[in-house]
């Protein structure tokens, strides 16, 4: 099959199959098959009808996460430090305690409070215990949408990114909707979209630069592609054997990739259990290119022409997170901002400029990584990293039995627990995953679950070395790649693509199969959304009968 007559990839249902490194003289010296393959991958025509259905799955799910976003009303869970937080940084550029007067002490960085910030700003704020009011800037609202506006618009977004990621792992539509509608059927993120936490900015921010760094992959691969077709010779020393150009070829979406991680670190710390994997995956990529396209030495090759890329995205890395600390920086008022005798006479602070401030901000870092490091109390909602694929212990964010619900008894509750249907189904994909991987040597499956141990498999260290306290939204930022997880399985029990080529016809066997395998999927896909249905109201604190509510608490009672 030529690639004029080919299928455009975006129109493919299953993740392609490997194929054998073919060559094809028409694109210069010995261009193995695997590189014209993704030539054509990556091809950047607009498609109307793969933003369409993308814009059908992302209305889905903002409408999902902003009717009735101002219930419940009041602060619900920690919406009670970091919604005052928010309002302290737009009010006075740092975290402010309005009970005490002075600064607060908080143990994560600011920019996902800057984020919350944001919506109060612009729909307004009000904490009528301390006597804090103020309307909003755009518009006039309740005051809870103002601290939960932004979690919803990045909530939202993060569905627009997962469908558009999937598209492009698995060069389908059909899969990257699924993907994305999985995500928008989760209760898990759902609740996190409709509340003033941090989990839902550090999600979006991780899969952004994951995205980046599949964009810089395609990218980099195209431009291999193209310098092989006008004659380059990979077999050649220096700079001789690699492609040349000027500031336009630079590697922009690695180097965005690094602005979008130093925001992931800016919200939380453990973003940073993702910068290995990620590093690993940009130079897994570029030997992969080079050894397709016939570098010799490939690894060595790799080292030496990305290693300064990568030096200067980590430095992006920093720039990014620091700024993120500008209010701090640029007043006074922060918490060991200056020198302060009364506040904190036994901090090692300094008074000199600049230098000083970096020096503080060191000391504040060292202060609130000994908070995490001891973070060992006991805590009703708390759970094990074993325990939270299997939903073990999920976190309740409100509770009330006030109604009206139309029985004598009401409940009313916001839970932070998956859909479990799609829940459950992450362990059983992740073994598949490893199998398909392994059999097919796809690096899509290995990408997946380097990500997935990533966010994971370092909760478990720290559970059984320290015991420290935890939480089951700590699985937001693998989130998205468990979802991948799944849809990556869909789209093999689907199976590929036919030909379309015009000499060639799918046997009605592949026909069949494939109609039996979307007939699967599909079931799946409908399933997950009539257990999202069943759970939905104690995902938004919808007033229902006890005995409903009661019927929701499976596994004998662990969820309540």
């Amino acid at each position: 099959m030529t690639q004029a007559s080919a299928a455009h990839p975006a129109d493919q249902a299953g993740p392609e199959q490997p194929e054998p490194a073919d060559r094809d003289s028409s694109l210069g010296r010995g261009v193995p098959g695997v590189v014209r393959r993704r030539l054509a991958a990556v091809d950047s025509r607009f498609d109307r009808w793969s933003w369409l259905a993308t814009g059908v799955i992302v209305a889905i799910a903002a409408i999902l996460r902003f009717v009735n976003l101002a219930h419940p009303a009041g602060k619900i869970f920690d919406e009670v430090y970091y919604a005052r937080d928010a309002w302290g940084l737009v009010d006075r550029g740092v975290e402010w305690n309005y009970e005490d007067g002075g600064p607060s002490y908080v143990v994560h960085p600011p920019l996902g409070k800057w984020l919350i910030g944001l919506g109060e700003w612009a729909f307004g704020y009000s904490d009528t215990e301390h006597g804090v009011s103020a309307a909003g800037h755009l518009f006039t609202t309740s005051p809870e949408v103002g601290w939960r506006f932004s979690a919803a618009l990045v909530g939202s977004l993060s569905v627009l990114l997962l469908v558009r990621i999937a598209r492009r792992l698995f060069r389908s539509t059909v899969l990257g909707c699924a993907a994305g509608l999985l995500l928008a059927l989760d209760g898990f993120h759902l609740v996190l979209s409709r509340t003033a936490l941090l989990d839902i900015f550090l999600l979006f921010f991780v899969l952004a630069t994951f995205g980046a760094l599949v964009l810089d992959r395609d990218a980099r691969r195209r431009r291999w592609a193209s310098a092989l077709a006008t004659g380059l010779d990979p077999g050649r020393p220096g700079p001789a054997g690699r492609p040349v150009g000027g500031w336009r070829t630079w590697p922009w979406w690695r180097l965005a990739a690094g602005v979008l991680f130093g925001c992931a670190c800016a919200v939380k710390w453990n973003a940073l259990y993702f910068l290995p994997a990620f590093v690993l995956l940009v130079v897994f990529w570029e030997v992969g290119a080079r050894r397709s396209a016939g570098v010799r030495r490939p690894w060595r090759r790799t080292l030496l022409d990305e290693v300064p890329w990568l030096a200067l995205a980590g430095l992006l890395v920093v720039v990014t997170y620091i700024a993120a600390w500008s209010g701090w920086l640029l007043g006074d008022e922060g918490y060991y901002r200056v020198v302060d005798e009364q506040r904190w006479p036994s901090a090692p602070l300094s008074d000199t400029p600049v230098i000083g401030a970096l020096q503080n901000l060191i000391e504040y870092h060292r202060a609130a990584y000994n908070f995490h490091a001891q973070l060992d109390d006991p805590h009703t909602y708390q759970s094990w990293p074993w325990q939270w694929l299997l939903l073990g212990r999920p976190v309740a964010f409100h509770w009330s039995a006030e109604g009206p619900c139309g029985a004598v008894s009401c409940a009313t509750e916001v839970l932070l627990l998956g859909t479990p249907l799609l829940w459950w189904s992450f362990l059983p994909a992740l073994v598949a995953l490893a199998w398909l991987g392994l059999a097919r040597r796809d690096w899509r499956a290995g990408t997946i679950l380097l990500c997935v141990a990533a966010g994971l498999l370092p909760w478990f260290w720290y559970a059984l070395d320290s015991g420290r306290t935890m939480f089951s939204f700590y699985t937001a930022p693998s989130l998205p790649f468990l979802v991948l997880a799944v849809t990556y399985v869909l789209g093999v029990i689907i199976g590929p693509s036919p030909s379309t080529a015009a000499d060639t016809a799918p046997a009605t066997g592949d026909r069949d199969r494939r109609l039996v395998g979307a007939v699967i999927a599909g079931a799946y896909v409908l399933l997950v959304a009539f257990n999202f249905a069943y759970f939905y109201p104690i995902f938004v604190g919808e007033a229902i009968p006890y005995d409903s509510w009661s019927n929701r608490m499976w596994l004998d009672g662990r969820w309540i």
